[in-house]
């Protein structure tokens, strides 16, 4: 008798195992139908879209050419938005990770999703065949991006020129596979922070431009806890070990003593350095 009650136990616990297999193999990402609509090509949508594209969300970081034989890998005007193999740039990524073509391109780019798509994709984390993106795209963060806001980034987009470039389409390892279905998350509707609020405008972009993937250190890819902006995070560069900066309030090892002024002037203390480093032959170093 007991044997047929284990038996039977085991048989159960097999198919319970089974079926969440099954339900996880086969789960598709939470998602909500994209929005119908078409976003106004107004040359103020545009310039906006391309502000948030260049500067506050780098979306050119990832997605195009960028020339690494010079100092910050700028970008190549030509091949803007055309998509990078990044598991072929960056070492330790979960498999073939892609940054895909987001041109108008029909064949290779995104010349055929729908606006609404294009919203989607950018804030939920979803493709345009509801499959869930690597949140190596940071949808995570450009969930809090306002409706506008989105809205220009498309204008922007729809604006660029078509590269044709095809890409493999990414492929994640076991188990990231899996839980990756978990990130992507319905945005809903987002409203515009007012700019007259300095303290939430400013929450806002910090959130949007993701500062903390850089500014707050992590073990084991998780943020530490009470670390947020405390910097310390190193970066290792063909030109050195980078290390972030602490940008809190902390009066000895932060930006406690700094005052307005002075924390704007900072933004733009290395730009003449910057602009010529970029111009550097391959094979030097700028100097200091």
């Amino acid at each position: 008798m007991w044997k047929r009650v284990l038996f039977g136990t085991l048989l159960l616990l097999l198919i319970v195992a089974a079926a969440g297999a099954a339900w996880l193999l086969l789960r598709r990402p939470s998602q909500v139908a994209a929005a119908g609509i078409k976003v106004p090509m107004t040359p103020e949508r545009i310039a906006r879209g391309k502000y948030i594209f260049e500067n506050l969300a780098d979306c050119a970081g990832c997605h195009s050419e960028r020339d690494f034989s010079r100092v910050a890998g700028p970008e190549v005007p030509a091949g803007r938005g055309r998509g990078n193999v990044l598991s072929e740039l960056m070492h330790g990524l979960p498999g073939t990770v892609v940054a895909p073509n987001i041109t108008p391109d029909p064949d290779t780019g995104i010349g055929k999703w729908s606006d609404g798509e294009k919203i989607r994709a950018i804030r939920e984390g979803v493709d345009r065949d509801g499959r869930a993106l690597f949140p190596m795209m940071p949808y995570t963060q450009y969930r809090h991006m306002s409706d506008d806001d989105v809205q220009s980034v498309v204008a922007f987009l729809d604006s660029l020129a078509p590269v044709h470039h095809p890409l493999p389409v990414t492929h994640l390892d076991f188990p990231v596979s899996i839980f990756v279905k978990f990130a992507p998350q319905p945005a809903g509707s987002v409203p515009a922070p007012n700019p007259a609020d300095s303290l939430k405008y400013g929450e806002y972009l910090v959130t949007v431009g993701g500062c903390s993937d850089c500014h707050t250190p992590q073990q084991k890819g998780q943020p530490l806890p009470g670390m947020d902006f405390a910097g310390g995070q190193p970066f290792e560069t063909t030109f050195g070990t980078i290390v972030s900066a602490n940008i809190i309030t902390d009066p000895d090892t932060g930006i406690g003593k700094w005052n307005e002024d002075f924390f704007l002037k900072k933004f733009a203390d290395y730009k003449e350095y910057a602009e010529q480093a970029l111009r550097c032959r391959p094979d030097r170093r700028p100097s200091p």
